[in-house]
């Protein structure tokens, strides 16, 4: 095992442990180390961290459930058509997307390269939200759960489209359309997009299993690592100041953004 890989499982332990601390973000950093860190390639990573961000989100919603904070009938009404989309996306529109998309002047932008320069503007733009720190909508108080369906299932679809794409668990798009489209409080907000993330995630997973070969041996360690950084974050909570460590995540995000891009390009 050489330095990259063990700073690929070191990684895998911290995607947990922010996933613990802020209860979402970490997922963003899946594909960033399972490409540059592990060297397997984009396709293949954004597979892989469908499984990973599926998984640890689903070990946050089952903690969630006995708190009575998750909310089931938004989560079937959003994750449906988000399971549709992410599913559709892996089994279909990734593997269309041709080895050499377009040539600007002699560089070539590849099916890889296209990937990466795509999930590092889905990282600048959720980078963004967690540096802005606005209650995201603002809505704090119990209220009656309203929906507005139409929304709801085109926000769904839009963000199983992304996952699909990147590999990301999508809670900066899907927490803020659960506050304004079904009235959720921010906690209830939260704990039901974990709910929503591991099923489309975990679904989408399944396009891939019948497109390429796993290797699970792998696959199983660096999730049971990342799993296991949950627990850590969620004890390491009670240290910590959970929004300004958000924050100060946000622009180390914001900077994995934009080295990707310049890694890509140049």
């Amino acid at each position: 095992m050489d330095i990259l890989e063990v700073l690929g499982y070191l990684g895998a332990l911290l995607i947990g442990v922010v996933l613990g601390l802020i209860g979402g973000g970490g997922s963003i950093l899946t594909v960033p180390v399972l490409v540059y860190l592990m060297a397997i390639n984009p396709v293949t990573a954004t597979a892989y961290s469908l499984f990973v961000v599926g998984a640890s989100s689903l070990v946050g919603a089952v903690r969630n459930i006995p708190k009575n904070l998750i909310d089931f009938r938004t989560a079937f009404v959003f994750a449906v058509p988000a399971f549709i989309a992410v599913y559709l996306t892996r089994k279909f529109l990734v593997p269309a997307i041709p080895e050499e998309i377009f040539t600007v002047f002699d560089f070539t932008i590849t099916r890889n390269i296209g990937i990466m320069l795509f999930f590092a503007i889905i990282m600048i733009i959720a980078s963004i939200s967690m540096i802005k720190e606005k209650n995201n909508g603002r809505n704090t108080n119990e209220e009656k759960v309203q929906y507005n369906y139409i929304l709801i299932i085109v926000e769904g679809l839009v963000v199983g489209l992304l996952t699909g794409i990147v590999g990301a668990g999508g809670g900066f798009l899907i927490i803020p359309a659960l506050v304004i489209f079904a009235k959720l409080p921010m906690k209830k907000a939260v704990a039901t997009s974990l709910l929503i993330i591991a099923v489309k995630s975990l679904i989408g997973f399944i396009g891939d299993v019948e497109n390429m070969n796993i290797d699970w041996t792998f696959l199983l360690i660096f999730t049971g690592i990342s799993i296991g950084g949950i627990w850590l974050g969620v004890y390491l909570n009670n240290f910590i100041n959970g929004k300004k460590l958000k924050k100060g995540f946000g622009w180390f995000v914001l900077l994995m953004g934009i080295y990707i891009i310049w890694n890509e390009l140049f």
